[in-house]
């Protein structure tokens, strides 16, 4: 493997970790490291999916001596039902999300915290609804998309209105498999009504409505926060920052944001620029204020505003360890409840804001849009007034970060590949450029890759190093999420100097774009871009989206979220490789559902890839691609 100077390692990552642990040891903390040796090793039952306990009956668990519950449920129902219920929970979540952006998207006026800072989307998007927008105020015209969106998870009839965006042949695949998502919460209700004691026991039932959820939150809620958020708060465009636990400040008040929902960070950054706050930090005994973020939320105020990216899921304790954190502010999803205790053992302040994410041991300020600049602002002075309760003996801020350029909207993307090739002016805003590089072998395909990180793999590993290897046989990454920060820590964002881990092909484009060969795309509500690129691709092409050279991949995923995501993008046609068992391998029957040539694979023209094996995890996609490839004769 090339060994370039500008690049940061995960053996360097893991010795800064070390060094930070050290830290822990010296203040009796309590950190993920040691909790893991702890739980170690896992429950085999609740690994395999075999272990049932929706009633008071049992628990029960599948074992030869004992192959059905005492209601009689097989395995294969068991293990189906705790997949669904699953996906269910990550449809939840990721649709919650959607689901309050659209109530801040109500509270836009002029003047006031939130306004449109994208209307032309918001027009765009008003007319695919058949609204009229001609004449109308551009504030009245939001507060009637927000109510016509929120009623997407409540109404009683009819579809999702985003699957429209799809493919007509790909609408036809999830009719005809009867898998095409109507109201958002019914999709959650249904599939928590499914799993209830003595309702769905057939697997293939069970799975059909896990792709019926996981579709209602990649068409439904995740891709109304995504579009919604864009419209409030800017659609990317490409940014440069930097990445990794070196862009804390030493002599800076660092408030670090981390978790998913963006209404809340926008206003913290902006009340972080506040003239009136930076001076009241000098006054304090600081230099300046530093935010910067872990997460999505992270994600979410880089690719707008260029905020640095400490880390990611399991850097969160790392930069409380610092000992140069005066707050960590945390919104919905992902918090570890370990960051209560961990910052009592330091001057930091954990403040919870979400009702949805009550946690010990942390300081709540409750967040609502009406109110968001007395809570944002409140929160930045409290960080600075925690400044001077610093002990300058716990502080060791790692020096490592590297230079990342983020922002690759759908939008963005479009418009910086055509650049690439000899397109006519009509075609910008279209795929066509990157069509053409795909079609000519310039680029061989891509990887959408996501997901989160998981102590079953050694961190940012599996991400690093499958980009790495996607990158030198001229297969193109987008990412967003936790890979997309390990991508960014690593320095495969850097848009001149991650070139050099490019075949010949892809070097070329990233040079003639001026791009790197890794884009972010934002956070993991946003993967929903990723189907829409995917969709656009094959509308502009001709062909399925399960024909077009690309495969997803989330190497070290843990949450429910990534199982509803994982189902989304293959019900969407994208063949998806998981580097963790998605504890369904109890059952025969749902390992081949889900992985066979007979099952979904049937239904929606691609299926889930599990090998636990990275190396050989990249090369079942490069061959996936290549095999596309061939079977359209280019």
């Amino acid at each position: 493997m090339k060994d370039w100077a500008f690049t940061t390692t995960v053996e360097e990552m893991e010795a800064a970790t070390n060094a930070l642990l050290e830290t822990a040891n010296k203040v009796g903390a309590d950190t993920w490291q040691k909790r893991v040796k702890d739980q170690t090793p896992h429950c085999g039952f609740g690994e395999a999916g075999t272990c049932c306990r929706i009633c008071s009956m049992g628990p029960c668990r599948i074992t030869p001596k004992s192959p059905r519950g005492i209601c009689g449920c097989d395995v294969h129902g068991i293990v189906a039902r705790n997949y669904l219920i699953f996906t269910a929970g990550g449809a939840a979540t990721h649709s919650d999300h959607g689901r309050e952006i659209m109530h801040t998207l109500h509270q836009t006026r002029e003047g006031g915290n939130y306004q449109v800072k994208d209307p032309e989307k918001l027009i765009r998007i008003a007319k695919e609804w058949g609204v009229e927008t001609e004449g109308k105020d551009i504030y009245d015209l939001a507060h009637e998309i927000a109510e016509i969106g929120l009623l997407e998870y409540g109404k009683p009839f009819g579809t999702q209105r985003f699957c429209e965006r799809a493919p007509e042949y790909t609408q036809k695949l999830w009719e005809a498999a009867d898998i095409t998502p109507r109201a958002i919460d019914r999709e959650v209700s249904q599939s928590m009504h499914m799993t209830h004691m003595g309702c769905s026991s057939l697997a293939e039932a069970l799975i059909r409505q896990a792709l019926r959820a996981g579709l209602s939150d990649g068409w439904g809620g995740s891709m109304m926060g995504t579009e919604f958020s864009d419209v409030m708060f800017g659609t990317p465009r490409p940014i440069d920052t930097e990445a990794n636990i070196g862009v804390m400040e030493k002599d800076n008040v660092n408030i670090v944001v981390h978790g998913h929902d963006p209404s809340l960070s926008e206003m913290v950054v902006y009340f972080a620029n506040d003239p009136e706050m930076i001076a009241y930090a000098k006054e304090m005994g600081a230099k300046g204020i530093t935010v910067s973020g872990v997460c999505c939320t992270s994600n979410e105020v880089t690719m707008r505003h260029g905020i640095p990216m400490a880390g990611n899921y399991l850097n969160q304790e790392n930069v409380v360890l610092t000992g140069a954190c005066e707050a960590i502010v945390v919104d919905v999803q992902c918090i570890f409840p370990a960051l209560g205790p961990l910052s009592k053992c330091f001057h930091t302040k954990f403040i919870t804001t979400s009702p949805i994410a009550r946690i010990p041991d942390s300081e709540f300020i409750q967040f609502s849009a009406e109110t968001a600049d007395v809570s944002a602002k409140a929160i930045v002075k409290m960080a600075i007034e925690n400044f001077k309760n610093r002990n300058p003996e716990l502080v060791h801020i790692p020096s490592q970060k590297q230079k990342a350029r983020v922002g690759y909207s759908v939008e963005a993307i479009k418009g910086v590949l055509d650049t690439v090739a000899n397109s006519q002016l009509d075609e910008f805003g279209t795929t066509k450029p990157l069509i053409e590089c795909v079609h000519s072998g310039v680029i061989r395909g891509a990887v959408a890759m996501v997901g989160c990180n998981n102590p079953k793999v050694r961190p940012d590993t599996a991400h690093i190093n499958l980009m790495k290897k996607m990158l030198e046989n001229d297969i193109i990454v987008i990412t967003t999420g936790c890979s997309a920060q390990a991508a960014a820590k690593a320095g495969l964002m850097d848009p001149v100097q991650a070139r050099e881990y490019c075949g010949a092909g892809l070097k070329r484009v990233c040079e003639l774009a001026n791009i790197p060969p890794v884009l972010h795309m934002g956070s993991c509500v946003d993967i929903s871009r990723m189907m829409i690129l995917a969709s656009d691709i094959a509308k502009d092409w001709g062909i399925n989206i399960s024909q077009v050279p690309v495969v997803g991949c989330a190497p070290e995923w843990m949450s429910e979220k990534a199982v509803s995501i994982g189902n989304y993008v293959v019900a969407t046609g994208i063949e998806t490789f998981l580097g963790v068992d998605p504890y369904s391998k109890g059952s025969d029957e749902v390992t081949r559902l889900l992985q066979g040539e007979d099952g979904i694979k049937e239904w929606v023209e691609a299926k889930f890839v599990v090998d636990t094996d990275i190396e050989s995890l990249g090369d079942k996609m490069i061959a996936c691609i290549e095999a596309k490839r061939e079977a359209l004769g280019i």
